[in-house]
C-alpha cells in the first residue's frame, strides 16, 4: 500500500491537475469574459494543487509524516470541490476526478497511518 500511496501522490494527482488546467485553458480561449473569471479562479486552485498541495503532501510522505501527507491530499480534494462550487458544470468531470483521486490518496495514507 505504501507504493500505491506514493504513486497517487507523485503521479495521479499531478496528472489530474494538469488535465484540468488543460481544459481550463481551452475554455478560456473559447468563452466570454463572464466565465473567464470563474475559470481564472479554478486555474488558481489547480495551480495551488500543483505548486503547494502536491509538493507538501509528497515532502510529508517522504519524511514519514503521514498526517501531513493526508492533509496535503485533502487540500487538493478541497481545491477541486471549491472549483466546482465556484464554477459549476464546466469542469465537473475534471473536478470530480481530481477530488476522487485526492480523497482516495488521503484515505490510503490515513489507513497506513492507522496501521502503525
Amino acid at each position: 500500500m505504501w507504493g500505491l500511496a506514493e504513486i497517487m501522490l507523485n503521479h495521479l494527482l499531478r496528472i489530474k491537475a494538469n488535465i484540468a488546467l488543460d481544459k481550463i485553458h481551452q475554455l478560456q480561449k473559447a468563452e466570454t469574459a463572464g466565465p473567464n473569471q470563474g475559470l481564472a479562479s479554478c486555474a488558481s486552485k489547480y495551480n495551488t494543487i500543483l505548486t503547494i498541495d502536491i509538493p507538501k503532501a509528497n515532502a510529508a510522505f517522504q519524511k514519514g509524516d503521514r498526517k501531513g501527507a493526508e492533509d496535503g491530499a485533502n487540500a487538493a480534494a478541497n481545491e477541486a470541490s471549491t472549483c466546482e462550487t465556484d464554477f459549476p458544470r464546466h469542469l465537473t468531470v475534471e473536478n470530480t476526478n481530481m477530488h476522487g483521486v485526492a480523497a482516495n490518496a488521503a484515505a490510503i495514507i490515513r489507513n497506513l497511518h492507522d496501521r502503525r
